[in-house]
Formats: structure tokens, C-alpha cells, sequence
């Protein structure tokens, strides 16, 4: 099933150590695509380049509102937190998670950032409904208790796939749930020596399918179809680049 992949990332292995430009090249086009792109899915309207110019060179974009430029922001430090973590070989944990989402909602919403709801919510445009508020602290607890047992019995695209969607099921935070989900989905790919997936926003309402599908009926293919089809195009990308 992941055959493909795996042997793209051996060949990538092999290369290694890759030269410093093309590291830093490619690691500067995944983070503008991930960060455009994941922002872009929640409703954010800066563009691709306004985007660039925003993580680059700190300036704001006349017409956007603040708010707007934080997620850039914010997204951009979520990253590099990201990267320190798979540095370290940092165990998943409730804590990571809540610090991601911290990073999130930095100064957009500071009251909820890195805290589990404690109202209701529904998702807009699917028929799963998230739990109670009482009952996401022991969710989250199965979810990382899942992960550190069946969960590692599991091809490590697999394993980050559905740590995502139960993530997106769960619905712990009041907001930011998704940008969450799709940076622990990196993470876990990350730290196994994968690069970050970029779930476009062009592919949006079938992301959204494939989440719904996987919440009502327990059938995660399809959204482990997207995931598989999104590390090949960051996997090209470094062989584009090293062949």
C-alpha cells in the first residue's frame, strides 16, 4: 500500500547529506505552500505571494485584516516549534498538541489558545458531530494512549492520517482545530524522516469528504488516499531537485 513512498524515501535517503541550498530551498517552498495553503482552507484571503511577503519580510498587506497576517505569523512559529520538537525526538503528548494550537491562536484569541473548548460546537457543512465539552480531556487521553499502542502497529502515513482525522473528530479547541490536525499530521511524518504533506486548498471539498466519511462510518481510505498522494508531490519534489 505504501510501497511507492517508501522506496522515494529511500532513494532520497541515499542522497544524503543533501547539499545546504536545496535543503534550505525546499524547506522555504513547503513552508510558504503549507502555511498559504492550510490558511487558506479556514477562509484566509491573502494570496500565495501576499503570503510570501508576509513570512519573508514581515510587511502587512494593504485590504487584509490583522488577523489575517497573525495566522501567517503564527503559522510560520507553529513550524518552527514543529522542527525543534522532531529535533529533540520529543514523544507525542497533550502537551505538544496544546502548544501547537497556543502558537495558533497567538494573539487572535488568547483566551482559547492552547485550551480544550468548554462550549458546543458543530461543523459547518458535516453531518459528524464533535463531543461534549466533558468528554474531550478523556478523548484526547485515548487518542495519544491509541497512538502509543495499535497506533504504532501501523505504517507511519497511516498512523498520521488517522491521528489527524480523530483529532478533527475530537474538535478539542473552540477554533483552529484543522490547522492543528494538519501540523500534527506533519509532525508525525516529520519525526519518521518524511517531509510535510501540503493539502491544497483547490482540494479542499474533498478533504472535507474524506474527514466526514471517516468520522460517521470508521472508513479512513479515502483520507489516507489524500495523505498518500500528497507526500508523493512533496517526495518529488526532492528528487526533482537531487536526481
Amino acid at each position: 500500500m505504501f510501497e511507492e513512498i517508501d522506496e522515494k524515501k529511500r532513494k532520497i535517503k541515499e542522497k544524503r547529506p543533501l547539499p545546504d541550498k536545496t535543503v534550505e530551498s525546499i524547506r522555504e517552498k513547503l513552508m510558504l505552500d503549507w502555511t498559504y495553503n492550510s490558511n487558506a482552507i479556514e477562509g484566509n484571503t491573502l494570496t500565495l505571494s501576499e503570503t510570501k511577503v508576509v513570512l519573508e519580510d514581515g510587511i502587512t498587506i494593504g485590504g487584509k485584516t490583522l488577523k489575517e497576517h497573525l495566522e501567517v505569523v503564527n503559522h510560520k512559529e507553529a513550524i518552527l516549534y514543529i522542527e525543534d520538537i522532531v529535533k529533540e525526538k520529543e514523544p507525542l503528548s497533550e502537551r505538544q498538541i496544546k502548544n501547537i494550537h497556543n502558537l495558533i491562536l497567538k494573539g487572535i484569541d488568547d483566551e482559547n489558545a492552547g485550551v480544550y473548548r468548554d462550549q458546543k460546537v458543530v461543523i459547518s457543512g458535516a453531518e459528524h458531530k464533535p463531543p461534549e465539552p466533558f468528554n474531550i480531556k478523556p478523548k484526547m487521553e485515548n487518542l495519544i494512549e491509541w497512538y502509543k499502542n495499535e497506533g504504532q502497529e501501523l505504517h507511519v502515513v497511516e498512523r498520521a492520517a488517522r491521528l489527524h482525522t480523530d483529532l478533527v473528530k475530537i474538535h478539542p479547541f473552540i477554533d483552529g482545530n484543522g490547522r492543528t490536525a494538519r501540523l500534527l499530521l506533519n509532525f508525525e511524518l516529520m519525526k519518521n524522516g518524511y517531509p510535510p504533506v501540503i493539502i491544497r486548498n483547490e482540494d479542499r471539498a474533498s478533504y472535507y469528504e474524506s474527514l466526514d466519511k471517516a468520522h460517521t462510518t470508521g472508513d479512513y481510505a479515502d483520507f489516507i488516499k489524500i495523505i498518500k498522494e500528497t507526500l508523493n508531490r512533496s517526495l518529488d519534489l526532492y528528487l526533482e531537485l537531487i536526481d
